[in-house]
């Protein structure tokens, strides 16, 4: 057991997102499925709620996801992008959403705001960047822009997950910083 603990410790994040969905598909483990959701809760959030706008429907899409990777852990094939399927899941889940409400609402700044405080793995300035998002990125930035924020994913990691060109991510994130400099530059004067 103590060589155990020694090795996930010295796991990277992935890696260890990577052995806790395995964990959950040899025998159903309740604390690997605990762990992965201590661990990636957050970023799933976030990409749910800029998907959504509403924060109760991100909620339900968390919650579902989680159940969503209990029941199909042992259908996920390692390839060293853990979160691209997690991700995946909470996207098909958001769009579901979606289509069974018909609608789109505003998300409260307020909400953001305290999700933000909440998340102690985006600095300051993150959080910046993330309020001015909300109000001034058409919904593809924003959701190209969160997913490499939060989450960290590579551009070719977002291109697969969202089924764009590489190009397109690439010129949209871009586009979004542009965006987001410029709001910058305006505030400082």
């Amino acid at each position: 057991m103590i060589a155990l603990t020694s090795t996930i410790s010295s796991m990277s994040g992935m890696e260890k997102v990577d052995h806790y969905i395995s964990d959950i598909a040899r025998d159903g483990g309740h604390a690997a499925l605990e762990k992965l959701y201590l661990c990636t809760k957050d970023a799933v959030y976030g990409y749910a709620l800029s998907i959504l706008k509403n924060t109760h429907d991100a909620e339900d899409v968390l919650h579902d996801c989680y159940i969503s990777v209990y029941q199909t852990a042992h259908s996920y094939v390692s390839a060293g992008k853990p979160m691209a399927w997690i991700f995946t899941i909470t996207r098909n889940l958001c769009l579901s959403k979606i289509r069974s409400h018909s609608r789109f609402a505003d998300v409260p700044e307020e909400d953001w705001e305290r999700y933000l405080e909440s998340n102690a793995r985006v600095s300051a300035e993150d959080k910046l960047v993330l309020e001015h998002c909300l109000r001034d990125l058409a919904d593809d930035e924003r959701e190209i822009l969160l997913l490499h924020i939060l989450s960290g994913m590579k551009h070719r990691e977002i291109a697969e997950l969202l089924n764009r060109p590489l190009s397109t991510i690439l010129s949209k994130y871009h586009r979004a910083l542009k965006k987001m400099r410029a709001l910058l530059n305006e505030e400082d004067r």
